[in-house]
């Protein structure tokens, strides 16, 4: 592969919304892409004001990286196997370079994956999305920060919540997409506390981010442990349990074993696809055990593939105690996580 080199290599400020990139990357990557389909992961919401997903496939992004923040610009180019990217702003380099392992090269378990033969919803979602790969961003806190807002709450909330604390505390992305970036750790611990109520958001769930945000140098380096490590290192921070850690992995980490255990619908949806049967966290894990080291992929093989057991009961009861609640609005319900 080869990138461009940054105009901006000095830490000069952020590209004008009418120059160029700072910098470019032409990737081939030996296989088809689905670039917006991999990606999609990363939106929170059809309203993330940190995420754009054009007609055509584009996808934008704003994050923050190592060195600065960036817009990062990342199509497919089927016709001459190549995925092209763009980025402006000073984490351009760091952002360009880390294109390939974003769309999955660094997922290197994919090729050891077979799908058992009964399990044929399993076998036929592998066979159509064959090329989807686990991604890893490496921006442990970013995933955290979002997470956090998604514990015992339906995604309605969440969404919601996340695009108000954004959209306030964040700051303009470089370059031409009218993206936000979300905050950084010190603006989180910024944020007031009547801000967090107005955006639905109660104590139990902002302390995970505020607790962590003077840590978040400590959770990068989570991106050089093994799986199990870096799950137990994010479980030693307050509010962190096994689905908040999986959904971090799963994003930051690129950790293909990553199950949303804990999850209100995931277990719930896996067990019947795979069995006609649905099947709490234990049974579940029981089930899926032949696929260690994949069941995050299967987990999600079976999202893309659209299987969710029938919705023939009432409701699940959501919890009354978040400021959302308590004001008495109504919302679908979304997945629940137990922190």
């Amino acid at each position: 592969m080869t990138a461009g080199v940054t105009a901006d290599a000095a830490g000069a400020a952020p590209a004008a919304p009418t120059s160029g990139p700072d910098g470019e990357l032409r990737w081939r990557p030996g296989r088809p892409v689905p670039v917006a389909t991999t990606l999609t992961a990363l939106r929170r919401g059809s309203g993330d004001p940190t995420f754009r997903r054009d007609p055509d496939g584009t996808v934008w992004r704003a994050t923050r990286t190592p060195h600065g923040p960036v817009l990062l610009r990342v199509r497919a180019r089927p016709a001459d196997g190549e995925v092209e990217a763009q980025a402006w702003g000073p984490g351009s380099d760091w952002a360009l370079d880390g294109v390939p392992d974003l769309l999955g090269a660094a997922d290197d378990t994919h090729a050891d994956f077979v799908p058992r033969p009964e399990h044929t919803a399993l076998v036929q979602a592998w066979r159509a999305h064959r090329h989807w790969r686990v991604i890893r961003t490496r921006a442990v806190f970013e995933a955290l920060s979002a997470s956090a807002l998604e514990q015992v709450v339906t995604t309605v909330e969440a969404f919601a919540g996340w695009r108000r604390l954004v959209q306030r505390f964040g700051e303009p992305a470089p370059g031409p997409a009218g993206l936000t970036l979300s905050p950084t750790p010190q603006q989180w611990l910024r944020i007031p506390s009547w801000e967090w109520l107005q955006a639905g958001v109660e104590l139990r769930r902002r302390k995970v981010t505020i607790l962590a945000a003077p840590r978040a140098g400590g959770l990068e380096r989570t991106l050089a442990m093994a799986p199990e490590a870096a799950d137990a290192a994010l479980r030693s921070l307050p509010g962190i349990g096994v689905w908040t850690s999986a959904e971090v992995r799963q994003r930051a980490h690129g950790h293909a074993d990553a199950f949303s255990f804990g999850d209100l619908h995931v277990p719930g949806n896996v067990s019947w696809a795979l069995t006609g049967e649905v099947l709490d966290d234990a049974g579940c894990a029981e089930l899926i055990e032949c696929y260690r080291g994949h069941r995050f992929r299967v987990q999600k093989l079976l999202q893309l593939a659209g299987h969710q057991r029938p919705r023939r009961g009432p409701r699940a009861t959501l919890p009354t105690h978040t400021p959302n609640r308590a004001l008495g609005s109504a919302r679908r319900p979304g997945h629940r996580a137990h922190g």
